[in-house]
């Protein structure tokens, strides 16, 4: 990928200009770089003189890695790890000052941001200890599954920032980029493998856990049989989503379904879920989220049949995800892309016309434009659509809980539309590595002769294939434990950071009042087991 300042490439490969230059101009200069942790840098000196006391009062905890890349991540973890050096944890922050994962930067510039991110880190000493991956020395071996990791992770990445499926590996561009990822993630392997054999942590503390150098760090801390602790944000203010030892993106609830899913629902909790299922049908905020889920309110499902012109045939509805988000991605079971799928479920019901379908593209596909629609990949799967397959775009103003209601028959990958219309008593038929799946109320095949011999059966006799009372009342009990507890409570969100920080600052987190309600999540983080109130 060609470099883009070719005088600062070469002025970064002389030894000590960088370092010079930083010194006796860059360094007060105001930053003009997206990569900017100025903000950081002036409110650490604050931050760890209230933490110290904690710290010295605290019992020796863990030896805790702590890896973060980009600098919205590097802000947060730093003050993430001052709260878990006040609770007595021996804190290693490691960071690798990207902001630009898919644009190969000039050294020059890369050696400066070496510099500020060292320079504004300086004031977690001495809590925290501070150290970059560009400045570490690199495995000269990798075993060969970490090898295979990097060339998985880096197809990831590139599907991640083209935002789609398909990646051609003949065309110059996406090739320049996948090279570059598998440069990147070769480095990180590298280096991590090396530093984390020589560290030894007690356990890996990573954001996300599935792209990127942070996917990379995973899979080698796992490799070496390091415990890892990978988090995410869902779309609420204060919680967070936790996995121990798996990418947070997969969604492994395992856990949740034998600890929690057996205990009984009651009418609060029904009642609970039935007023977020109300808020998004109604195109409402719920909770402490600005996310609308949905951009039309609900018209009702008559209305909505009318507007479709569907008649007495049985409804099959498709649910589409949007891509550009790491949930979709190594989600595939039979069908190599959610692409692949979609396009051959529609050409199998083209040729079903006592069937009508309805295939719903998600709306958040509003949020990424740049991404390839799925109602793209339908059109081109098939030019002329029959009319008894309906496709309903992201703005068109449909409401989707409208269209579950009317469907007889549901199709999902992995959005949890495939949840809720179970929810709704009807049978779903689960093609992705959904959190949901294999669970008792979905159909779950495993190939493309099973997936095909399922809809024949389903569509053959859709009444003898509606959940049960007991099925749909798991459905309801899985959604309660999936949407209320698997998060769990934590300050602050990655986006509006500093706005969260001032209503939880460091000493309020610590506080009695913070460790009742953030407690168990910070020892969630240092990898002790789960525990759940009563």
């Amino acid at each position: 990928m060609q470099k883009t300042n070719p005088l600062r490439e070469f002025l970064g490969d002389l030894p000590l200009t960088a370092e010079i230059d930083w010194m006796f101009r860059s360094r007060n200069r105001p930053r003009k770089d997206h990569f900017n942790l100025d903000r950081l840098q002036k409110s650490l000196p604050a931050a760890v003189a209230k933490m110290i006391p904690f710290a010295n009062s605290a019992p020796r905890g863990k030896n805790v890695l702590f890896f973060a890349t980009l600098h919205y991540w590097i802000e947060q973890s730093a003050y993430l790890g001052l709260v878990l050096a006040g609770l007595g944890h021996k804190v290693t922050l490691l960071t690798l000052p990207y902001s630009e994962w898919h644009k190969q930067k000039d050294n020059f510039t890369q050696r400066q941001r070496v510099l500020h991110t060292r320079d504004a880190l300086s004031g977690l000493s001495p809590l925290i200890e501070h150290a970059s991956m560009l400045d570490l020395k690199p495995a000269s071996v990798l075993p060969e599954r970490i090898q295979a990791d990097v060339k998985e992770i880096s197809l990831w990445d590139t599907q991640y920032t083209l935002m789609r499926e398909e990646v051609d590996m003949n065309d110059p561009a996406d090739r320049a980029l996948y090279d570059l990822r598998i440069q990147r993630n070769t480095f990180a392997a590298e280096a991590a493998y090396e530093y984390l054999q020589s560290k030894k942590p007690d356990v890996v503390l990573i954001p996300n856990g599935l792209i990127l150098e942070m996917g990379i760090v995973f899979r080698v801390a796992r490799c070496l049989e390091i415990p890892a602790v990978t988090y995410e944000f869902n779309d609420q203010r204060e919680q967070i989503w936790l996995a121990q030892n798996s990418s947070i993106m997969q969604q492994d609830t395992d856990y949740l379904v034998e600890a929690r899913c057996q205990l009984p629902m009651t009418d609060e909790m029904f009642e609970r879920v039935a007023d977020l299922e109300n808020a998004r049908r109604g195109a409402r905020v719920w909770g402490k989220s600005k996310r609308l889920w949905q951009y039309v309110s609900s018209q009702g499902a008559e209305t909505t049949r009318k507007m479709l012109e569907l008649d007495d045939r049985p409804v099959v509805m498709l649910a589409a995800n949007v891509l550009g988000d790491s949930l979709t991605l190594g989600r595939d079971i039979f069908a190599s892309s959610m692409t692949e799928w979609i396009t051959k479920t529609v050409q199998f019901f083209a040729n079903r016309p006592e069937v009508q379908m309805v295939i719903r593209v998600h709306p958040g596909e509003k949020l990424v434009p740049q991404a390839k629609s799925m109602g793209t990949v339908v059109h081109e799967a098939l030019p002329e659509i029959p009319n008894h397959i309906h496709v309903i775009g992201a703005l068109d103003k449909i409401n989707t809980y409208d269209l579950i209601e009317i469907a007889n028959v549901g199709l999902a990958y992995t959005t949890t539309v495939g949840l809720e219309t179970a929810m709704n008593g009807r049978p779903v038929i689960s093609c992705g590595k959904t959190h949901y799946r294999g669970r008792g109320f979905t159909l779950d095949p495993n190939t493309w002769d099973e997936y095909f011999a399922t809809l024949d059966n389903v569509l053959a006799n859709i009444p003898a294939h509606q959940l049960t009372e007991k099925q749909t009342e798991y459905a309801w009990n899985y959604a309660y434990r999936f949407f209320f507890e698997y998060p769990r409570p934590f300050p602050w969100r990655l986006m509006n950071f500093w706005d969260d920080l001032d209503v939880w600052p460091l000493e309020k987190v610590l506080s009695k009042e913070g460790q009742e309600l953030f407690g168990n999540t910070f020892r969630f983080l240092i990898g002790e087991p789960f525990r759940w109130e009563p």
